[in-house]
């Protein structure tokens, strides 16, 4: 029998918001898949709905435009 896994818990709004300057600035402030600099979001790589992490590894920098491509897939 296999154990479903469990969610990972969230950060509190204020450790997320450091995380995700954090990750901004090892990403360059640049869109990790176009290179823009403009609209910049954090991206969880695992989605959280799928027991992504809120962790560096599991984040990464994309623009908006790049950031709704993912989604759509």
């Amino acid at each position: 029998m296999t154990r479903p896994k469990a969610a990972p818990s969230r950060l509190d709004p204020l450790s997320y918001e450091s995380l995700r300057q954090q990750i901004l600035r090892r990403d360059g402030w640049r869109c990790q898949s176009c290179g823009t600099m403009s609209k910049l979001e954090v991206h969880h790589r695992e989605f959280r709905s799928h027991s992504g992490a809120d962790s560096e590894e599991n984040l990464i920098t994309l623009c908006a435009a790049c950031h709704a491509k993912v989604h759509r897939r």
